[in-house]
């Protein structure tokens, strides 16, 4: 038998042996944690015996807003925040990579080529041909295979690449979560800065409003029906008014600049439907079955991994306890003559296992098991957490869209009364039955009425968007969205 056929072998025995004592694996197997789901949510609305969700619904059904949809789409892959996700799932990818790699024989190719010059002394010492000076010169070159294979016994390696491939699908639902975040928050600002466009007109409207009631005090002046207090209390409320307006247009601003950022772009103007009122969603929003918010929620799904990932760093720990066993060889040829390099009489080869056994690591082995677990211990909190964390936002978010809903009935009748108000008010002044504190102050009333009703105009979106995100919908791409980044300058 060659050399190279009994190399061959052995390179056989080194991989049959990993896959015979990789059989079994230090650690604990990942088994999920029990929780204590309810059976439904305390403020479910809908059919509660029916598995129908909000969180069925893609974003693109449920922001029906076409100007809203450009954003978000833009914003999938122009967003910092998502693109820096999609960078760590592919930086968990690759160091899957790297860690399954361990398991497998390496292998590399080695060159090497020496020309020595033996010095004189030793020359005459060893009988070597050469003068006094100068001993003999001699070339040596070489060219190998190196193995090496790290046999697996107690499933280190295996464990290893376990966590890492957990890693990998953590960065993953972290991304989601990222875009389930970010649609979110693009839609709870876009509809912040409508309510803010609103009130401005609001705003507006008053200041004209006044502005026509400060005219018309001048002229009962010039008839003696009214007095100079009334103008100056008139010009007061003009002026407040429209002290108004700049801050809105401030937060205006400010708004459109926080909603750019969030689609990925510099600062500037956003285009927007033209009202809040136009805004229109189910009256019921479905939260669906609570044990189907484990698998729909991507943070729960994230903590999870994170759990897995911990628990296979247990076995990993636990392995560092046992000897490691490794098989190492080469196969190659060794001449001093280049032109003898690959002839048969220059063959060489080495094969032999070596074993390196932990006997005194002064605590290090345990300390680093003991840190393993306490680290498996805070992922079971964090995945506790989590489902909890979500069970109350789910219900926050139910609570809030029921009772806005409420409000807003109320508010809906104290604005036409304090519509009425107004208009009696100002009717009684011009008719000499009221004085303009009367009218001031149904005006004030009115005023704060419209402002408070165009906010729970929001508030009332804002929960529908609320109870979309705590319940784990809205992270899908739309089918559409390829062709988003394009569009930028559209928005």
């Amino acid at each position: 038998m060659n050399e190279a056929s009994r190399f061959m072998r052995l390179l056989f025995l080194v991989i049959a042996s990993g896959c015979f004592f990789g059989g079994c694996a230090l650690g604990p197997n990942y088994e999920r944690p029990e929780v204590n789901t309810p059976e439904s949510f305390r403020m479910q609305q809908g059919e509660k015996t029916d598995e129908q969700s909000l969180a069925d619904l893609q974003w693109w059904e449920l922001f029906k807003d076409s100007h809203l949809q450009a954003l978000i789409r833009y914003a999938q892959f122009e967003n910092k925040d998502v693109r820096l996700a999609a960078a760590r799932v592919r930086e968990a990818r690759a160091q899957l990579g790297v860690t399954g790699a361990d398991q497998y024989p390496q292998i590399n190719g080695n060159a090497s080529a020496q020309r020595n010059q033996i010095s004189g002394a030793a020359a005459q010492q060893f009988g070597l041909p050469g003068s006094t000076q100068e001993g003999p010169t001699t070339n040596q070159f070489k060219a190998t295979f190196d193995l090496s294979f790290e046999l697996d016994l107690w499933g280190k390696l295996r464990r290893a690449t376990e966590a890492a491939q957990a890693e990998l699908i953590e960065q993953e639902w972290a991304r989601r979560t990222v875009v389930l975040t970010l649609v979110s928050d693009i839609a709870q600002a876009y509809f912040e800065l409508q309510e803010l466009d609103l009130e401005f007109e609001i705003a507006k409207l008053t200041s004209r409003t006044r502005e026509e009631t400060l005219e018309l005090i001048r002229l009962r002046k010039m008839m003696g029906q009214s007095s100079t207090l009334d103008i100056r209390r008139a010009e007061q409320e003009v002026a407040r008014a429209q002290a108004v307006i700049p801050d809105l247009e401030r937060q205006i601003g400010q708004k459109e600049n926080q909603l750019s950022i969030l689609v990925g772009r510099n600062p500037d103007t956003v285009i927007r439907a033209s009202g809040l009122e136009d805004q229109t969603f189910p009256p019921d929003v479905p939260a669906g079955l609570p044990s189907a918010l484990l698998a729909r929620r991507p943070d729960i799904q994230e903590a999870e991994q994170r759990l897995i990932a911990a628990n296979a760093q247990i076995g990993v720990a636990k392995a560092a306890f046992f000897p490691q066993i490794s098989l190492t060889g080469n196969y190659g040829s060794q001449s001093l003559e280049f032109s003898d390099l690959f002839v048969g009489t220059s063959r060489i080869w080495s094969f032999g296992p070596s074993i390196t056994v932990p006997i005194f690591q002064a605590g290090r082995n345990f300390a680093n098991l003991e840190v393993a677990e306490a680290r498996h211990d805070q992922a079971v909190i964090s995945y506790e957490q989590a489902i909890q964390l979500a069970f109350r936002e789910v219900e926050d978010a139910l609570i809030g869209h029921q009772k806005t809903r409420e409000i807003r009935v109320a508010q809906e009748e104290l604005l036409r009364v304090s519509r009425e108000a107004r208009q009696l008010a100002q009717l009684e002044y011009l008719n000499g039955q009221a004085n303009y504190l009367d009218v001031l102050d149904a005006q004030r009333q009115l005023f704060d009425v419209e402002i408070a009703f165009a906010q729970t105009q929001r508030n009332q979106l804002l929960a529908v968007v609320q109870v979309y995100k705590a319940i784990g919908g809205g992270w899908d791409v739309s089918p559409s969205s390829s062709e988003a980044s394009t569009h930028g300058k559209d928005l």
